[in-house]
């Protein structure tokens, strides 16, 4: 599948599961059953009860998802533009 099939929700993780699986709560109301990503994985980034995360699902299956972003603070920070984007104007 390729990636510009999926879609990104936001949602908040309301179960931990057995083998890195969670129970997350979308901004509309549906949950959805997600695990983590290899990255997450493999820099050993702990996802608990009450985090916001970002999923990203297929289009194909709306019940499953990957957890490929957790939020600091429990407050998702806006996307950038891109990498020479900048949020001050210059002024000191």
């Amino acid at each position: 599948m390729p990636k510009d099939d999926s879609i990104e929700v936001l949602g908040t993780v309301v179960k931990v599961l057995p083998a890195t699986m969670y129970r997350v709560k979308l901004d509309n109301g549906h949950e959805v059953l997600a695990h983590i990503s290899g990255k997450m994985r493999k820099f050993f980034i702990k996802i608990t009860t009450g985090d916001k995360v970002t999923l990203e699902m297929s289009p194909y299956d709306l019940e499953k998802g990957r957890i490929i972003y957790r939020h600091k603070g429990n407050v998702p920070q806006p996307l950038q533009d891109g990498p020479g984007s900048s949020s001050s104007n210059g002024s000191r």
